[in-house]
């Protein structure tokens, strides 16, 4: 079989080059600074909310948010969950009441969008079933990840919602600057989500989908789940953690309490 060596020598040329592609790319094993920014210019931020008072420290941590830094904020929810939906319009109202009206904070145009994604697992799912679940919620998390919408309109399917004040014809938001997550599990399959669309070199993506991951204030002396799950794989540029143990321990940087 003369052709077997060049398939051979064609499949190891393959996996070599897609292992030190993903090397590459991972945030933990390859760390980029941010690129500059101005103020006032367009930057979408991505938050992700969840159940079980996730939502209620991540809008806690992005009490003092800059609308003019972040122009355009993606809340990422998932389904079934009402109470953090509902929390990201109050909050997008407060932040209009806040900075609205003040002198010189009208550079851009504050917008925002809520996507609605199916749940990785739903509570007393059967195992064997996780995996296509699981398969759904990161299909519409590639979706997520792409432009909030066609600008100066509205999108949605059975699993995708969006909603909100969304960008004028005039601004073109693309993929997320920065993600920013505190624990639920949603979070991992978005993170890893934003990985592969690097790994997979898109146009746009270059200087973005850049990740932050805050444990949550009740990790007192072990990561969560998801934070194991992201440290170890070493998909997020920064692992920031609450408790000073934590840091001791090499599984983040500890910043001091963020929630109130």
């Amino acid at each position: 079989m003369p052709a077997f060596p060049y398939i051979s020598a064609a499949v190891v040329i393959f996996l070599v080059s897609t292992v030190l592609r993903l090397l590459y790319v991972l945030p933990a094993l390859n760390p980029t600074k941010a690129p500059p920014r101005l103020r006032g210019q367009p930057t979408r931020l991505m938050v992700i909310l969840g159940s079980g008072g996730h939502t209620s420290e991540m809008l806690s941590l992005l009490r003092n948010l800059d609308p003019n830094l972040y122009t355009h904020r993606s809340y990422i929810v998932s389904s079934g969950d009402h109470f953090s939906a509902s929390k990201a319009v109050d909050f997008e109202g407060a932040l209009q009441a806040k900075w609205g009206h003040t002198p010189g904070n009208a550079l851009v145009p504050p917008t925002y969008d809520i996507s609605i994604i199916p749940r990785a697992r739903r509570i007393h799912q059967p195992l064997w079933t996780a995996p296509v679940s699981s398969l759904r919620c990161l299909i519409a998390c590639f979706t997520c990840l792409r432009a909030p919408s066609t600008p100066g309109s509205l999108r949605s399917n059975k699993d995708h919602h969006q909603t909100g004040i969304l960008a004028p014809k005039t601004l073109r938001y693309t993929y997320p600057d920065l993600i920013i997550a505190n624990g639920p599990a949603t979070a991992v399959l978005v993170i890893a989500a934003s990985v592969l669309l690097r790994f997979l070199n898109l146009r746009g993506t270059k200087g973005k989908l850049r990740t932050i991951y805050v444990e949550s204030w009740a990790r007192v002396n072990t990561l969560s789940l998801s934070g194991k799950i992201l440290v170890a794989c070493g998909l997020v540029n920064r692992m920031l953690v609450q408790w000073e143990n934590l840091s001791r321990q090499g599984q983040g940087d500890f910043i001091g309490t963020l929630i109130q």
